[in-house]
């Protein structure tokens, strides 16, 4: 709400109840636990705009991924507002690119990115071609993704494992996008996918999750 990073946050809440506050060094382990997570964090801010702009910018996107947004009533302010993206349907775009900037394959398969094939041991895109959802927490960081089949896959949907960025029973989709309006509204709705989510906030009503 105050547009404070949360260490401050925590200063000014501090000072303001009179709490002492004793800050201390890091041990090597919860530096190493730090850097993991922030390396997620990363990898995922990056996947998320790849899949945004295979979307917008390859034929493939807009004729399959924005095509079926656009089928659904999903307008082009939601999808902007709620990051929405497509993974192109090859075995392995994500991975091939994540690579080539750089990111360590371990932690492409922490994050659910991309996955190991048991018989082959090659690695595999574990979301291509399907309608991506990004999980943002409540600070805005990408947490997770929800890949929708749109080609009458199997399993209709395929979400990040659990890791040590998101808890899934810890998490609310939508919540970064509604958290100023269930300030505003003192309340909130609870639906049940992301796409009632999505409809909902269309139709004005902002304060839910």
């Amino acid at each position: 709400k105050e547009g404070i990073n949360f260490h401050d946050a925590l200063l000014h809440l501090a000072a303001k109840y009179g709490i002492k506050v004793e800050e201390r060094e890091l041990t090597d382990e919860e530096r190493a636990a730090q850097s993991l997570r922030e390396s997620m964090f990363v990898a995922n801010e990056w996947a998320m705009k790849r899949f945004q702009e295979n979307m917008l910018a390859t034929d493939e996107g807009r004729n399959i991924g924005l095509a079926y947004f656009y089928q659904r009533g999903i307008t082009q302010q939601a999808i902007d507002k709620f990051k929405l993206g497509y993974a192109l349907d090859k075995p392995t775009d994500i991975y091939d690119a994540a690579i080539r900037m750089g990111f360590d394959s371990d932690i492409l398969a922490k994050v659910g990115l991309c996955g190991i094939g048991g018989k082959s041991g090659r690695p595999y895109d574990r979301f291509k071609g399907r309608v991506i959802f990004p999980v943002l927490n409540s600070a805005g960081k990408v947490i997770a993704f929800g890949g929708r089949g749109i080609k009458g896959e199997t399993a209709k949907y395929i979400n990040s494992p659990e890791s040590e960025i998101y808890i899934k029973s810890n998490e609310l989709y939508g919540i970064y996008q509604a958290k100023n309006a269930i300030v505003r509204e003192k309340k909130c709705f609870l639906v049940e996918g992301y796409m009632d989510v999505i409809g909902m906030w269309q139709c004005g009503m902002e304060n839910v999750v």
